[in-house]
């Protein structure tokens, strides 16, 4: 690999308990973790973009001035769409020569949140701009809602700016209000394990999109329903509604659309649960929360491959395993988990042995890592 003076960073993120919930403007629970994505790189100053990965092949160029106004459809679509987004409301006249290397498997950490804020930061270094936390966060979450056509909220990218190290992150993505919220006195001992399935992830192509469209349509028909002003259907979520109009009038949502909100709803109310056991240092209540969440993401919201559904079901019945869900929007994968370290070398075991069981023909690809917290980039 060549020389480069430069290098930024960002962490992966996991989030135990608030899933699928910052579409719908809900609150969520999240750890940045101490692997990510790294940017190695030079500054261009004649506004170039050489990248290349450790993770895709190819080499890929483009220049500030020329970005395409829709995506390509590679993996520098997210870093494309960064500058794109960045060159709206600043100069950017340099760009850079990078390698962008990760130190664990892409899929359901939040990769692209993460190679996009790495990217945005070596962007803004290169070109003497100053971003704050949120700025950062915003810039990030529309190279991916506008330019790539995800329709993910800000969880993942509020994680791994925000995040502090040995502490639960709460956001509130309404409004973007947080707390880092340290252990309760007596928590016992954890780090966070993720179970690679061997199946990368992609949302660009999945059924996420047409998840999020399922919970909007429950929103903006409840709202029709109860008679209260329901507007523009974009603008509707169900943070507006109160979970008493959605009782009330769920049995006439269709069945899908009553199934995802049933599970924003429960989701909220796990959220508010799980911030309470964690600030008591109850982790054994806090990770079977989390295991709730995982129950419902899959039964309710209806996410979730066959190979991390086998991962979630093993899980659940392995000691050491506080509790744990599949990490993102369950389209392939990760599950993670939070666990006692001192449980480490069975977890493996079992986890590994009783996967491959079912799927012998991913043991190249399989994995398990153990992670401990960390700092967000804002930090």
């Amino acid at each position: 690999m060549k020389e480069y003076q430069f290098k930024s960073f960002c962490p992966y993120r996991v989030a135990p308990i608030g899933a699928h919930s910052d579409i719908q403007f809900g609150k969520i629970t999240g750890f940045a973790l101490d692997k990510g994505i790294t940017v190695n790189y030079n500054i261009v100053p004649d506004g170039r973009f050489t990248l290349r990965s450790a993770n895709f092949n190819g080499e890929v160029h483009f220049s500030a001035d020329k970005i395409p106004e829709h995506k390509q459809g590679d993996w520098a679509d997210y870093l494309r769409g960064a500058v794109h987004v960045l060159s709206r409301t600043r100069t950017v006249e340099n760009g850079i020569d990078a390698y962008i290397e990760g130190t664990m498997p892409i899929g359901g950490l939040s990769s692209s949140a993460a190679v996009t804020i790495a990217f945005i930061s070596a962007l803004i270094k290169a070109n003497g701009i100053i971003l704050t936390s949120e700025e950062l966060i915003d810039t990030a979450l529309k190279a991916e809602n506008e330019y790539v056509g995800v329709k993910c909220g800000r969880m993942d990218q509020s994680c791994e700016v925000y995040a502090k190290k040995d502490c639960l992150l709460f956001v509130d993505t309404l409004d973007g209000t947080h707390e880092t919220i340290a252990p309760g006195a007596g928590m016992k001992p954890y780090e966070i394990a993720v179970f690679f399935s061997g199946v990368p992830r992609t949302l660009v192509g999945s059924a996420y999109n047409m998840r999020v469209d399922e919970i909007q349509s429950a929103a903006y028909a409840l709202l029709a329903f109860s008679g209260m002003p329901y507007g523009n259907f974009a603008d509707k979520r169900l943070r507006q509604i109160p979970v008493e109009v959605f009782n009330e009038y769920k049995n006439k949502l269709p069945d899908n659309w009553r199934k995802r909100a049933e599970h924003w709803y429960s989701e909220q109310e796990r959220v508010e649960k799980g911030i309470s056991a964690w600030r008591n240092g109850d982790i054994a209540s806090f990770g079977k929360l989390s295991f709730e969440s995982g129950h419902s993401s899959i039964y309710s919201y209806e996410t979730g491959s066959p190979e991390l559904k086998k991962l979630y079901d093993i899980m659940l019945n392995t000691d050491g395993i506080y509790g744990g869900r599949f990490s993102g929007a369950g389209f392939k994968g990760c599950c993670v988990a939070l666990i006692d370290p001192e449980f480490k070398e069975s977890i493996t075991e079992k986890i590994t042995r009783e996967y491959l069981k079912e799927f012998p023909a991913l043991s190249d690809a399989f994995g398990v890592y153990f992670c401990k917290s960390s700092d967000g980039v804002g930090r």
